[in-house]
């Protein structure tokens, strides 16, 4: 099989304080986690999943995200002190994707969820390291509008 190529930036500590920008995507786009503004049950699973993990670290915050149909968008901020060790931006969305995952299956075979084509996630992610102010407000805004969109 060929070998993807890495959309991270080469030689970037992805642990390093900074706020990142990440979108997830489902598996081919699929609608898993019900309609825009809906509050459904994958969605929730989804919510709690994603909130649960970024409060297992410290050093990590997230002031802004929305669950879209098919994908959801997010702020990640990580705060590290001189020496403190945090995690990456990768590992953050490993984690993320394993536990949502594992609990989607679990709500499958409890006849709470529907089945869904092989896995829930696309294999990557897009990430963009938020480089100041300016992009920062922006990303926001588009984050609160991406809802209305739909």
């Amino acid at each position: 099989m060929p070998k993807r190529k890495s959309m991270r930036l080469q030689e970037y500590d992805y642990s390093q304080t900074n706020a990142y920008y990440i979108t997830i995507c489902t598996h081919e786009k699929e609608n898993l986690f019900g309609n825009v503004g809906a509050d459904s049950i994958s969605a929730r699973m989804i919510n709690d999943v994603f909130l649960e993990t970024i409060e297992q670290y410290s050093n990590v915050k997230c002031p802004k995200y929305v669950i879209m149909p098919n994908h959801m968008h997010a702020i990640i901020v990580i705060e590290r002190a001189d020496m403190e060790s945090a995690p990456t931006i990768p590992e953050i969305i490993q984690t993320f994707k394993r536990h949502t995952t594992i609990k989607y299956i679990e709500m499958v075979k409890q006849n709470t969820l529907p089945p869904f084509n092989k896995q829930i996630w696309q294999r990557s992610y897009y990430d963009h390291v938020i480089r100041n102010e300016q992009e920062y407000q922006k990303i926001w805004e588009y984050i609160d509008t991406n809802p209305l969109k739909w």
